[in-house]
């Protein structure tokens, strides 16, 4: 039955699905192939992609959860039953260990290589430049990876909860 729980917990869940793929795709695909070029394509490409990714789309995508997961573990709360404990769970990891890891370490390390002038490194100091940047970016990033899909899970399964009603 589609009821404004239904709505908002199927979203929330939707969109921290959809943001999981994304940040699974990148460990995946994408650093991977980054990884095997050299220093200037490296650091080249990351600044394009930190500019590239901040997108409307992917702006609502990733801010939704952090209203949507709240607002549905609420919604389920009122309704009774132990979904909500889920969709709580979901919204407290992706608020802590998804969008704080990415807005407290991620983002500032992105905001960091953009303001680089590679043109003017000289190439001795490339890879001190990608040194700074990938160790603790790619460790950063498979946190907030991981919270995300064990967020999704936890959002699919309250959804589960929510149609044996």
């Amino acid at each position: 039955m589609l009821t404004l729980t239904n709505l908002v917990t199927a979203t929330g869940t939707l969109l921290t699905g959809l943001i999981a793929g994304l940040m699974f795709s990148f460990s995946v695909a994408i650093i991977p192939g980054l990884t095997r070029l050299p220093d200037a394509s490296y650091l080249q490409a990351f600044q394009h992609i930190n500019v590239s990714i901040l997108n409307p789309v992917f702006l609502l995508s990733f801010m939704a959860p952090l209203i949507l997961l709240p607002l549905a573990t609420w919604l389920q709360y009122k309704q009774g039953g132990n979904a909500w404990l889920w969709m709580l769970s979901a919204a407290l990891i992706y608020i802590i260990a998804v969008f704080g890891v990415t807005v407290g370490g991620n983002v500032p390390l992105n905001e960091a290589l953009v303001k680089t002038d590679l043109s003017a490194a000289s190439p001795d100091a490339l890879p001190a430049i990608r040194a700074a940047f990938e160790p603790s970016w790619n460790k950063l990033h498979t946190i907030r990876t991981v919270a995300n899909i064990i967020a999704s899970a936890f959002s699919i399964y309250a959804c589960i909860l929510t149609l044996k009603k």
